[in-house]
């Protein structure tokens, strides 16, 4: 597994959001999405009722897995399911393996994608899970066992109509086609129980590369609009897992310089630009972007900081916050990863004419291509690459058109954020008030 650039992770807290400590280590993420939901909600004047029924999660499963290690001692490790709206069709989000996974990040990002197959309209709610573990540290053997046994005690919750799980951080192809098999011995043959497999098993072409490929897409339509030159601009991109490297490679051939990258492990900074195919390879040869010839070491704090012109986060949340927001100078900041921007931090880059790109819409295309994958396993008929490439770019592209005219229409400029929340909630609004 790729290393992505880490920021410390929060522990819950009871204050509400505009009272925390906003640094990383603090943050609840909860309050931070229920934050956003809560503006878009006012501005549309959305009823205290429907408000209750979208903010609150269906189901949520909280489970231990024993695993056997291979030096023979038993572990017990977290794992948790949340399935958080489901009037749209059947709750669909990823599986994150992270050592600081918990019941509260987990609601958000449930939440999240609720709102995110809502926005580039796809008939899928919204669910997450995932494990509280260091992949990175479990042999191969370890991880396979944990896996099952996750799949194992979340079985009932799963379904080809009812929950899809996907890969998400720290989590692979592989460990999908783990959880196909698990989910296969009870119920048979089922590869549209889990979207992100390899291609073999059922799997999409263009899964793999899709959510930075909907990244890309996103910050070339935002230049478009915000009167950028997408060729030339100077890119920073912090996280090169799979969102960031790819991300990068596309970015890169469109024309952008991406003069910064970083990992887990620090960064590297050419002020020419970086040749990414190189930083693959010696990605390859190392396991970090870290030291790389012809660069200068940086670590995230300060690749957050460089003078670009596009700034993509695509690490895990709360990289950006009240503390270092002062310090981004990029134009245009794109979310590729989930929640990067706390509330106050997005505050301040707002009041300097910064534009965000949400995480909603920037990093959508994963679970679009997913729901490509899934149409695929339910009519078992296989797409070329370049019909899931010219659907996502439609998908894509659509809802931007949509979010952006929300935003600048009317006396009142909406933030991005909220524009797009306003788009998803609007959709899940109507089928909830169909349903009761």
């Amino acid at each position: 597994m790729t290393a992505v650039a880490t920021p410390p992770k929060k522990a819950l807290v009871s204050k509400p959001v505009h009272e925390q400590d906003e640094r990383s280590a603090h943050l609840d993420f909860n309050r931070i999405t229920d934050e956003q939901f809560q503006a878009a909600a006012d501005h549309m004047k959305l009823e205290k009722e429907i408000q209750l029924l979208l903010r609150t999660p269906y189901r949520e499963l909280v489970v231990q897995i024993p695993v056997r290690m291979d030096d023979g001692r038993l572990e017990l490790f977290h794992g948790y399911r949340v399935q958080h709206n489901g009037v749209r069709g059947p709750y669909k989000g990823g599986i994150r393996y992270h050592p600081e996974v918990d019941l509260g990040e987990v609601r958000s990002l449930a939440g999240l994608m609720t709102w995110k197959t809502a926005l580039v309209d796809l008939p899928f709610g919204g669910a997450k899970g995932g494990v509280s573990c260091d992949p990175g540290k479990l042999s191969r053997h370890e991880l396979q066992s944990l896996t099952r046994g996750f799949t194992q005690k979340i079985d009932m919750a799963l379904g080809v109509y009812r929950d899809i799980v996907a890969p998400d951080a720290g989590t692979n192809p592989q460990v999908m086609a783990w959880i196909m098999d698990e989910y296969g011995k009870k119920h048979g043959y089922t590869p549209a129980i889990v979207t992100g497999k390899p291609v073999a098993l059922g799997g999409s072409l263009g899964r793999e590369e899709a959510t930075g490929r909907g990244v890309t897409m996103i910050t070339a339509e935002a230049c478009k609009a915000y009167g950028m030159n997408l060729r030339g601009a100077k890119v920073a991109i912090q996280g090169f897992g799979n969102v960031g490297s790819w991300t990068a490679k596309l970015i890169a051939e469109l024309g952008a310089k991406v003069v910064a990258v970083s990992d887990v492990f620090g960064g590297i900074f050419r002020p020419e630009g970086l040749d990414i195919e190189k930083v693959f390879e010696h990605i390859k040869k190392t396991g970090s972007v870290v030291a790389m010839h012809g660069t200068q070491s940086i670590d995230n704090e300060q690749l957050l900081a460089l003078d670009v012109d596009v700034l993509i986060p695509a690490a895990l949340g709360g990289s950006i916050d009240r503390d270092n927001a002062d310090n981004v100078k990029a134009k245009l900041i794109v979310e590729a990863a989930n929640s990067p921007v706390t509330p106050r931090a997005e505050e301040k880059l707002n009041q300097r004419g910064i534009h965000i790109i949400p995480d909603i819409l920037a990093n959508a295309g994963g679970v679009t291509v997913s729901y490509f994958e899934w149409v695929q396993n339910l009519q078992q008929f296989h797409w070329s690459l370049e019909k899931v490439n010219e659907e996502l770019q439609l998908r894509m592209l659509q809802a931007w058109k949509r979010v952006y005219e929300r935003s600048t229409s009317g006396h009142a400029k909406l933030p991005l954020r909220t524009a797009a929340y306003c788009e998803a909630l609007d959709k899940v609004a109507q089928a909830t008030r169909h349903r009761f």
